[in-house]
Parts: structure tokens; sequence; C-alpha cells
């Protein structure tokens, strides 16, 4: 009951593991009835409905939020945009949909000199904490943790624990937040990132003046005393510009713009089916593939030209389904009006 961790998981990836992996939907199921594990709110699939279309994004928040009640009898109370995508315009909404506070990055330039390690609030939302990110110690596991030629290399439990014990006591809390696929997939077994994990909580805990908390417990413990102003809009740390690997090129604007702009047409069709499909395809991992350089992570398509090309063809052929049915319909609207049965 020492250790506490949170969870982020979205409703199409829930919905694959039900329909894949009910195993491991009980094994978070076991872990939520512990107490110790939290679950996050965030977008159904994924997308980054909350730069484009407010109505869809509290759809899709509204949405998730119902699933994980359904499946782990827990309701969310902490929200994580995707990708980390945030401004002060986001958590007054979000604030509004009845969140408590919602995890971000904490961006140096926008703090200014202060401490990223304790809780704050967006301007005119005293109430509503924001949990800043720990970038520097996140990556350090994420990125650089299997980097031979960092200095700190390797890292054992016991360095990072020193590291986050040496923060002063004024420190609140220290937010460590990375992708799921951080483990096994960016760090393989043979990196030691799974020994390393299993030894870290004993060697933080090693310290008593040190302890875990789930991010509910940490609003409920902090009340917030300063303010993060975030006019402009961020996400993750290591992006230099706002958004950038979603929308920095033509290809990705473009589609993001197209993708938005069939939202009523897509509600007009009354189509349960179709409103899903429209949902899968904001998956923001669609324009991440579009980006010109995407690392050395892993993309299914061998350039960003053949990930437009792909996206478009598949969102040409659901436009042309729409307009087809909302011809079916027209015309059997203009028959039952000539049979004079309307």
């Amino acid at each position: 009951s020492k250790f506490k961790i949170s969870y982020s998981i979205s409703g199409i990836t829930l919905e694959l593991l039900q329909r894949y992996r009910p195993d491991v939907i009980k094994s978070f199921q076991q872990l939520a009835a512990t107490g110790c594990v939290e679950l996050l709110a965030e977008t159904y699939y994924h997308s980054l409905s909350s730069l484009h279309s407010k109505n869809e994004f509290k759809r899709q928040v509204y949405k998730h939020t119902d699933l994980v009640k359904k499946l782990f009898d827990l309701e969310p109370v902490v929200f994580r945009n995707t990708e980390l995508i945030y401004n002060n315009g986001l958590a007054k909404y979000i604030a509004g949909l009845g969140f408590k506070g919602v995890l971000c990055e904490g961006i140096k330039t926008e703090l200014g000199g202060r401490s990223i390690n304790k809780v704050y609030a967006a301007p005119g939302n005293d109430d509503f904490g924001l949990l800043l990110r720990n970038a520097t110690l996140s990556d350090d596991i994420a990125f650089r943790f299997d980097d031979k030629n960092w200095s700190e290399h390797p890292l054992t439990a016991e360095k990072f624990a020193g590291w986050i014990h040496s923060h002063p006591e004024s420190t609140e809390v220290i937010n460590l937040f990375m992708d799921y696929e951080t483990l096994g997939i960016h760090k393989k077994t043979g990196t030691g990132i799974f020994n390393f994990l299993k030894a870290l909580p004993g060697a933080v805990l090693s310290n008593p003046n040190f302890l875990f908390s789930t991010p509910a417990e940490v609003l409920e413990n902090y009340y917030p005393k300063d303010i993060y102003n975030v006019t402009r809009t961020i996400s993750w740390e290591d992006k230099s510009s706002e958004n950038c690997v979603w929308s920095e090129n033509m290809m990705q604007n473009n589609t993001l713009k197209k993708i938005y702009s069939i939202e009523s047409m897509v509600l007009g069709s009354g189509c349960e089916k179709m409103l899903n499909m429209w949902g899968r395809l904001q998956a923001a991992d669609y324009f991440y593939y579009m980006r010109e350089d995407t690392g050395k992570y892993t993309n299914p398509f061998d350039s960003a030209k053949e990930a437009f090309q792909n996206y478009t063809n598949i969102l040409t052929d659901f436009e042309l389904t729409l307009i087809n049915n909302e011809i079916s319909k027209a015309k059997k609207l203009s028959f039952t009006k000539a049979l004079g049965l309307f």
C-alpha cells in the first residue's frame, strides 16, 4: 500500500484490450481494487479535439469517463490531455466539466525560475490544481536510461532515488510521467529497465520523508498557492514549438482541418458507427506519422507523404460514404412526401 501509481489509457486501447486481451483488463481491475491506483481521464480516441472542436472534445471526455467507470468502478477526477496539450483556456474548460485538476508539462520558460515541483493553479481557477510533469527526471528514464554516452549511465534505482531525496524540504510533489511504450518497447528488457523499476519504490521509500501518492491525493493535500499562467498552447517539453510534431507541415494541417470540417455531417448522419469511425480517424498518431522525421520511433509508413496519402484515401472514402447516406436519406424523404405519408 506504500506504492501508488496512476494510468492514463485511451478508450480505443481499452476497447482493444476488452476484445483481444481481457486478461489485461482483469489485471487493471485488480490493481484498481487495491486503492493504490488511479485512472486519469482523457480523450476517448487519443485525439487533438481540444484544439479543434470543444463539443467533440467534451463528447470524448465523457465517453472515456463512462468506460473507465464501467470497467474499473472508478470515476476519474484528474484529466490528462493528449500529448499533454494545455493552455489556460483548456484548464478553465476542464474545470467546467467537473474535474479537480489536470496533468500538464512544466515548461521552464513558463515557470520563470519557479519550482516545477509544486501544485499550481490556472488564472481565475484557484480551486483547480495543475500537476506539472518533471520533464528532466521523467526523461532520464524515458529517453536517457539506456544511453551509454550519457554521463549518468548506468542509471540505478539508488542513484535516481538519491536525486529525488536531494530536493529541498519545500518540495510538494515530483510528478513522473512517461509513455507506456517506454517500458519494454523503447527500453527493451535487456536494458535493465524492469529491474530498475522493481527496485525504485524501495529506494525512494528508504527515506521516510518521501512517499508515493495518486494525483487526486496530491490535489487533496496541497492547495495551490501560485499561478501557472500559460497563454500559449504547450505540449511535451521536448517539442520546441507549439504542438509541432502534429501540425508542423501542410499535410498535417490540411488533414486536421478536413477531419474536423465534417463534424456536422457526421452528427447529422445519426449513425453511431459513423460517429465511432470519425472518432478513430482523429487519433493523434495519424498526424504524427505525417511528420517529416519521426526519429527512431516506430512508423508503419516509409515516409510522411505515404502516411498522408493513406490517410487521405481513407478520409475521402469516409466522406463519400457520408454523402451517399445523405443522398439516400433525402431520396427516402422525398418519396415519403410524394406518398403523402409525411
